[in-house]
């Protein structure tokens, strides 16, 4: 496992939990849009040191009755064939675990949810699946998208999908074809992609974000297909 960064305390990143969450580097999608090139870049990752697993499990050791649990997010963690025994040990340390992952490794997730590893996780489907490639910046096989969003269907676990739009990229009717493929589920949240800070493709810190109406008007269309559909 290769650590690029912890956040210590965070009430937003777990629901009603107050957790740390350790970002891992390394991941196998380069979405334009995202805000952590230091985490996928290999060049951004390489000007920036690791943090030892012992750091880890100090620091969590210190927080034991003040967190509720930890995120592990990334980058994807799901690349790291250790991830199980890196979740274990925090887990055995009595904190709750929520993972954030874009799906693309279901053998790994089914593994993890199988041995009761996973309290919480939030899945990002980035894309419809015609255009999943082109958004994400990769040559992945969707299907290994697909049978993520069937196993967290199952309902084995709490779960939530997610979807940034990015104007001229992800919009309306990108989220519409979406709905179709992963409803009815429990939880769908709507992300406006924001232009601030470092972003992988750097032409897209001159794109505006959609307003505020758009994500409402949209929320508003495809919330009887979940429980809870809401904007973030």
């Amino acid at each position: 496992m290769k650590i690029g960064g912890i956040q210590k305390s965070t009430l937003i990143d777990y629901p009603g939990k107050v957790s740390a969450t350790i970002f891992v580097s390394g991941c196998n999608f380069k979405c334009g849009f995202c805000h952590n090139p230091e985490l996928v870049l290999v060049e951004e990752i390489k000007k920036h040191q690791c943090i030892s697993e012992e750091k880890i499990w100090e620091f969590l050791e210190e927080r034991k009755g003040f967190l509720d649990g930890v995120v592990i997010c990334g980058g994807e963690p799901t690349i790291y064939d250790d991830l199980p025994d890196f979740i274990e040990k925090i887990q055995d340390m009595g904190f709750l675990i929520k993972l954030d992952t874009n799906g693309s490794r279901p053998e790994i997730l089914q593994q993890m949810i199988e041995l009761n590893l996973l309290d919480y996780v939030a899945m990002d489907v980035k894309a419809p699946k015609k255009r999943y490639k082109a958004v994400v910046g990769a040559d992945i096989d969707v299907g290994q998208i697909e049978k993520s969003i069937k196993l967290l269907k199952k309902g084995v676990i709490d779960f939530e999908f997610r979807t940034t739009l990015v104007p001229g990229l992800v919009e309306r009717k990108d989220v519409l074809e979406i709905v179709k493929w992963i409803s009815p589920a429990p939880k769908y949240f709507l992300q406006n992609f924001q232009s601030q800070g470092k972003i992988i493709d750097s032409k897209l810190s001159k794109v505006r974000p959609f307003q505020d109406g758009y994500l409402e008007k949209l929320k508003e269309e495809i919330t009887p297909h979940f429980d809870v559909c809401q904007i973030r």
